[in-house]
Parts: C-alpha cells; sequence; structure tokens
C-alpha cells in the first residue's frame, strides 16, 4: 500500500478499535484521537498514539475538522479514516483532508455532497431511472407544505433535506397534525444538520428496509455485495440487521442489486458505501431511500456473508488498487444477524443509561463476532451514541443464525447498567422475526409494550440457598461419614491416592 502508512482514525468507540485491528492487519500504524472523557477508552491504548481534541462538546472535539487534520499532520498520519457519525459524510472534511495533501479513506468529496443532500439525491435517482418513493421537495412555506401532503395522501413521512439516522423525521397520519409536525422536524433538522428543508414523501405501511452493499474502485469498476435486511427499528434507528434478506429472491436481488450500482455510477462513487431501499413486502416494489456515503454500522454481516473485509478493501481503493474480482465471482454463503447492545431502557422510551460497565463478556465460538469498544470496567458517559457492542453471528441457514444468535446472547454479560439484552432475546423470539416477516412496524406492532421479565429480588435468593443448604438430603450428603456416603472417593475402586508415590 505506497500511499500511506501511518492512518489516523477520526472517531470512537468500536468503530474506531475495528479500524485501528484492520490496520494491524494490514501493516498500517493506527492513530486515535480523543475527548477529555474518552482519555482512558479502549480505542485510545490500542493505538500507536493518540491526540486529544479537547472537551466532551462533539464540535469541540470530534467535530473539529481543523483539530482532526491538525493531529493527522502531528502524528505524521498521511491518511484519515473517517469511521461513521461525526464527518464520515461531511463534504466539506473530505475537501480539506485532500487539500491538506493528505489522503481521505473514503468516496470523492463531490459524491458525499451529491448524496447528502436527500433533495438532490432524489431528483439526481429520478433522471438515472432508479424509483424513488412518491413525494415533493423544494416546500418553502406552510402552504406548499399543505398542498403537496394533500397531492400525497396520508400517512406521510417528513424527513429533514440535509441528512439521515432518525433526525428531523415525523410520520404525519391526518391533515390535522401536518403544521405541527413538520415544524418540529425544521427545528430538529436545523439543530442536527443546520440546514431546515424538509421533504415529504408517501409513508408505506408494514414495509421492508433492505439496503444494498456498494464496493468501487478508482478503475472504474462497481459491485454490489449483496443485501441487509434491516427492518427491526427503534425511532428509525436499526436495532438487527441480517444478510442476506428472508425477504429477497434472487431475481429481485438482481434488480435492486443493479439500481444501487446505477446509483453509485450516477455520482462517481468510490470505496464502500451502502444504498437504502423501501420495499414493498406484497408488490415488492422498491424504491430508492438515500445512499450513505461511508462504512455502515452494519457492515460485518455482509463481510460474513462475502467472504471479504470491506475495511480493507477501503483501504486498498484509497490507495489505488483495483478489485480484483467481477459481480459474477461473489456469490452469498450462508445467513449472518447482527444484533446492536446498547446501554439503553427499552421499556422506559429506549432512554440511554450511564454508569459504569461492571462486567461485560460474550462467549467465544465458531461464528461468533463481536465489534466493541468497551471493556469491564468501561464508563458509559451521557456524550455520544450508548452502543456497547455489536453481536455478529454467521452460520450455513438463517435458522442456524438465529439458534446461535440466541445462544450468544443468553451467554453475554453486560452488568452494571441498563441494557436492552432482554429486549434483543424477545425480538429474536418472536415468532414473526422467525418467520422472516418482520417489518418498519415490527417493535411498535408486536412489542410496543414490552417489559423485562421482572427481577428475583436478592432476599429471595439467599433464602432459596439456606432452604437448599439446609434440607434434608444436603444435611445428610454434607454430614454423612465416608462409609456411609455413596459419593466418597473412599468407597471407589480405582487408583486415586491421596498422597505421592507410585
Amino acid at each position: 500500500m505506497p500511499q500511506f502508512d501511518r492512518v489516523l482514525i477520526a472517531n470512537r468507540g468500536e468503530i474506531a478499535v475495528r479500524l485501528i485491528r484492520a490496520c494491524r492487519e494490514l501493516g498500517l500504524s493506527p492513530v486515535a484521537v480523543y475527548s477529555e472523557p474518552d482519555a482512558d477508552a479502549l480505542h485510545v491504548r490500542l493505538a500507536d498514539g493518540a491526540v486529544c481534541l479537547g472537551p466532551a462538546a462533539a464540535r469541540e472535539s470530534y467535530l473539529d475538522m481543523n483539530k482532526v487534520i491538525d493531529a493527522a499532520r502531528q502524528t505524521g498520519a498521511q491518511a484519515i479514516h473517517p469511521g461513521y457519525g461525526f464527518l464520515s459524510e461531511n463534504a466539506e472534511f473530505a475537501r480539506r483532508i485532500i487539500n491538506a495533501g493528505l489522503v481521505f479513506i473514503g468516496p470523492p468529496p463531490e459524491a458525499i455532497e451529491a448524496m447528502g443532500d436527500k433533495a438532490a439525491a432524489r431528483t439526481r435517482m429520478q433522471s438515472s431511472g432508479v424509483p424513488v418513493v412518491p413525494g415533493a421537495q423544494d416546500l418553502a412555506d406552510d402552504t406548499k407544505i399543505q398542498q403537496a401532503a394533500a397531492t400525497i395522501g396520508y400517512p406521510l413521512l417528513i424527513k429533514a433535506a440535509a441528512g439521515g439516522g432518525g433526525k428531523g423525521m415525523r410520520i404525519v397520519h391526518s391533515a390535522a397534525d401536518l403544521l405541527e409536525g413538520a415544524a418540529a422536524a425544521r427545528r430538529e433538522a436545523l439543530h442536527a444538520f443546520g440546514d431546515d428543508r424538509l421533504i415529504l414523501e408517501k409513508y408505506l405501511t408494514d414495509a421492508r428496509h433492505i439496503e444494498i452493499q456498494i464496493l468501487a474502485d478508482q478503475h472504474g469498476q462497481t459491485l454490489h455485495l449483496f443485501e441487509r435486511e434491516c427492518s427491526v427499528q427503534r425511532r428509525h434507528q436499526k436495532v438487527i440487521e441480517e444478510a442476506p434478506s428472508p425477504l429477497v429472491d434472487e431475481s429481485l436481488r438482481a434488480k435492486m442489486g443493479a439500481a444501487a450500482v446505477a446509483a453509485a455510477k450516477t455520482v462517481g462513487y468510490t470505496n464502500a458505501g451502502t444504498v437504502e431501499f423501501i420495499v414493498d413486502p406484497v408488490t415488492r416494489d422498491f424504491y430508492f431511500l438515500e445512499m450513505n456515503t461511508r462504512l455502515q454500522v452494519e457492515h460485518p454481516i455482509t463481510e460474513a456473508i462475502s467472504g471479504l473485509d470491506l475495511v480493507h478493501w477501503q483501504f486498498r481503493i484509497a490507495a489505488g488498487e483495483a478489485l480484483p474480482f467481477q459481480q459474477a465471482d461473489l456469490t452469498p454463503r450462508g445467513h449472518a444477524i447482527e444484533c446492536r447492545l446498547y446501554a439503553e431502557d427499552p421499556a422506559n422510551g429506549f432512554l440511554p443509561a450511564t454508569g459504569t460497565l461492571l462486567k461485560f463478556s460474550t462467549p467465544p465460538g465458531p461464528g461468533i463476532r463481536v465489534d466493541s469498544g468497551v471493556e469491564s470496567g468501561s464508563v458509559i458517559s451521557p456524550h455520544y451514541d450508548p452502543l456497547l457492542a455489536k453481536i455478529i453471528v454467521h452460520a450455513a441457514d438463517r435458522t442456524a443464525a438465529l439458534q446461535r444468535m440466541q445462544t450468544t446472547l443468553q451467554d453475554t454479560l453486560a452488568l452494571g447498567l441498563t441494557t436492552n439484552l432482554d429486549f434483543l432475546q424477545a425480538i429474536l423470539a418472536h415468532p414473526v422475526f422467525v418467520a422472516g416477516e418482520a417489518t418498519t412496524h415490527f417493535i411498535d406492532q408486536h412489542l410496543p409494550n414490552w417489559q423485562p421479565a421482572p427481577d428475583i429480588p436478592a432476599a429471595a435468593i439467599i433464602a432459596a440457598a439456606l432452604a437448599e443448604l439446609h434440607s434434608p438430603s444436603a444435611t445428610t450428603h454434607t454430614t454423612a461419614s465416608p462409609s456411609q456416603d455413596p459419593h466418597s472417593p473412599w468407597l471407589r475402586l480405582t487408583g486415586f491416592r491421596m498422597g505421592g508415590g507410585e
């Protein structure tokens, strides 16, 4: 990889750890950045060097472009990988990196701009023949919003033109709620993205959220690495993903893959990216939602079924390497599922939880992968996303993958604060999910008032232990003489000896 040998990781948490380990595997030297609350974080300790960016506030640390680029210069890094979130889809950041003479591990700034503006992306996709959800944009005032809504019909989705991730998004079921929903979406969009433009789209009920992984080199080759099903969501954010989708057959996969490749080529895309679609499970019609111009949180399940390391290829493509395979060479293998383990309370509106993670452990075993940026003793602060880990399993088929994930979660410990571990297990055990029929409404429809099983009071556990200790069978067993106790080693005709000797 001749263009760079030291990479600055402009992120934190599990993705920073993932990128650092990929650097090690490729013989690259990883450098970390961190905010003051992250001074003892795992990604800081794993890197070859680390630079403090400032206090906890993201805009004064991880979102400060000048500080990040200065950190690269200070540590001798020739390339910057943005991970996901923070500055990963910021075209200005990518452009500044390139203008500083560094390598940006990601797509061209022009492609980020083209797909980052959801309104402009809709227009591009329509002109390229990629189907889009019926909707409207360039809604300058309330009158235009009302006119567009009347044309589209209810229910409809209001979303921010400048961003995604569930920010600035509202579902409206009637005209009475339209303007209030639009005002709330504007405020949230302005706060999150500095841009209050909105898009109105027809809201497809009982739809499936399916995305296509794209990989494109700088030599004109663009491929898709099959699909991921991301329908199980809370607050428009994904909870469980799987690949391939139980809904998609070979015919639909080919159509969606071709549309995703066309979308990427339309903006001159290179590196790894994801094209997201909404799918009607009855008609199997699909519509473009957006393109994420970065690595996705759920990329490990695509790695599992494709056999390709997407992060390795991000580095290789950025260094100018050509993809050595073609679309016909790729075949999905087996089935993979990813569960996002969060420090949050599903029984209380998914409110984030903070505190010390006293004990964190996951079981080893074939087909199990855990991407995490925390460990026992880590402090989960209120400053950043409460994702603790991504738990990924891979097996020969979906049934085996479900069984492996259920067993893995049962053997996972995350003690010291509230997590969604029990909630994940409830999803996996639900008949609708097991049947592969979960839609984007799954949680609202089937687990709206979910509550964890009541904890066994400590006093009850102690009482049960004392009762067992003083039960007649226990007394007989523990007080019997060697000649009376059938379990006594003195009665066994074996070679056992208390002392040494031949």
